[in-house]
């Protein structure tokens, strides 16, 4: 597969983006990159409060009551759903590369390769401490 730029959307693409729309093919390597990279989980973060924000806004503005109120039941609102937004992660961001064209599964392979080495690492340290093999008392 050739490298290609990877070629970023521009706001109101962006936007669309967030709120589920695919990009079109030209933004096939930036969607990978956008839900591989180190910071994904905050990037994926970040779009989750962009499709609460209008609702939260608006629902503070014409629930009745006093404003106090109506925003701290719009933040425990907001709380909730990013709780369900924590919840599927993994999930989401799967579905958006599928809609990129990517097969399933490709996310976590990307991901997987990236940290391999600092996973052997801790294996490593694992099977040192709990499983090497056991020496009789006194003979270590």
């Amino acid at each position: 597969m050739e490298a290609r730029a990877r070629r970023r959307p521009g706001p109101v693409r962006w936007l669309l983006y967030a709120f589920g729309r695919g990009l079109p093919a030209e933004h096939r390597e930036w969607v990978l990159h956008d839900l591989t990279t180190r910071t994904w989980p905050a990037r994926q973060l970040v779009r989750s409060v962009v499709q609460v924000l209008p609702f939260a806004l608006v629902l503070a503005a014409v629930l009745p009551g006093e404003l106090w109120v109506r925003v701290i039941a719009v933040i425990g609102g907001a709380l909730v759903g990013m709780i369900y937004a924590v919840a599927y992660l993994y999930e989401t961001t799967e579905h958006r590369a599928i809609k990129a064209g990517y097969p399933r599964g490709t996310l976590q392979h990307i991901r997987d390769a990236a940290h391999a080495e600092e996973r052997a690492r801790a294996q490593a340290r694992y099977n040192e401490r709990y499983r090497r093999e056991q020496l009789p008392p006194g003979t270590e």
